[in-house]
């Protein structure tokens, strides 16, 4: 997974809104939101660890939301361990996926969005 600051997170998704505003199929981003004392955001990092590996390389992003004001505002992020997604379809809104019980439910969820 790629960590990303909350500058870095911010850039890409205003630069994944403006292309998906201009009605361009991109690929989405998906975000592994954690905190680095959350015994369940580590339980979710071994299962995103081999899920990445089934998944083509740079499709997950990994940021701390401890330094992410902005964006768990923006997004309304809830609690962590969370899996953001944008996806890169005009008509698709922002999804979240809080609940991470196996490896299947983090694969299904994640080709769900890159459809």
């Amino acid at each position: 997974m790629i960590s990303l600051s909350e500058r870095e997170l911010i850039e890409r998704l205003a630069w994944q809104e403006r292309l998906v505003h201009r009605d361009k199929k991109t690929s989405p981003v998906i975000v592994f939101l954690y905190t680095p004392l959350c015994g369940t955001c580590g339980a979710a990092r071994k299962m995103l660890d081999v899920t990445e590996q089934l998944l083509p390389e740079g499709t997950l992003l990994e940021a701390d939301v401890n330094f992410l004001p902005v964006v768990v505002q923006q997004y309304q992020i809830r609690s962590v361990p969370a899996l953001l997604a944008i996806s890169g379809t005009p008509d698709k809104p922002p999804q979240v996926l809080y609940r991470m019980g196996s490896v299947q439910d983090i694969l299904n969820f994640v080709r769900g969005v890159m459809l």
